[in-house]
């Protein structure tokens, strides 16, 4: 198996990808077979982005502070592993934004569009799913849309569910909501076209956030899966994504 190792800048990221290309060599990325990412999270993202060949697999190995994507780091088996891992789809978020000037931005996210007030006053926002108004305003300090893959990260600190791989669902989770209150978000089919409309933009800027994308000043966002980009994550036979769910759903 042809391997492109990515890896994180930190000293332990580093280290791995040393003693991993010495070992196991290192193929460019478009002759690769697989992609091992070595870090935490955000390189695992990283990595699928920096590929654009969908039929490339991503394969993590913890070396960073947060891996809940990420498998344990065990050298010695990296080939085993990559031979018998299970291989789970997963398709990004499609956002399209535009600005108080009208300039349209797009962008891909792999965990979540997060929206988030730039001022001290309270955002408020109107959510339209597939064309029917589902909140004519909330007040909020934001909202994010989550994919299964990202709603272990900053949905979860948010207190959204955390939604296994093969669901097809979507997690709108509010972030500090004012009003309504007792709103506290909603699962949606991944099907779902979503439409954020910002209330009062010139006082209550609002800015849209696409895993690491940011556009500033927005007056809507529109957000649905893609059907042209999937990726596939491995993860090692013994510890798959949904058992780490599970666990994860019963933690204290």
């Amino acid at each position: 198996m042809k391997i492109h190792f990515f890896a994180n800048p930190t000293t332990d990221a580093q280290t791995a990808l040393n003693r991993l290309t010495e070992r196991y060599g290192q193929t460019d990325i478009n002759g690769a077979d697989v992609i091992v990412a070595l870090g935490g999270d955000g390189t695992l993202l990283s990595a699928l982005r920096a590929s654009s060949n969908d039929r490339l697999p991503v394969y993590g190995m913890n070396r960073g502070s947060v891996g809940f994507l990420m498998n344990s780091y065990e050298e010695d088996k990296l080939e085993e592993n990559l031979k018998s891992a299970e291989r789970v789809i997963i398709r990004p978020l499609n956002m399209t934004t535009v600005n108080m000037e009208g300039k349209t931005e797009k962008a891909i996210a792999f965990n979540e569009v997060s929206l988030l007030r730039q001022v001290r006053q309270a955002a408020k926002i109107r959510i339209t799913i597939d064309g029917i108004v589902r909140m004519e305003e909330l007040v909020c300090d934001g909202i994010l849309a989550a994919t299964p893959a990202g709603s272990t990260a900053y949905n979860l600190s948010a207190h959204g569910p955390i939604i296994p791989l093969p669901s097809q669902l979507l997690a709108l989770t509010p972030i500090s909501a004012f009003r309504p209150r007792r709103w506290k978000g909603a699962l949606i089919p991944a099907t779902s076209k979503i439409r954020f409309d910002i209330l009062s933009p010139e006082s209550r800027p609002v800015s849209a956030t696409a895993d690491d994308f940011e556009v500033r000043n927005i007056q809507s966002v529109e957000i649905e899966e893609s059907k042209d980009i999937h990726r596939e994550l491995m993860f090692n036979a013994d510890h798959s994504f949904e058992e780490r769910i599970l666990k994860e759903q019963f933690s204290w």
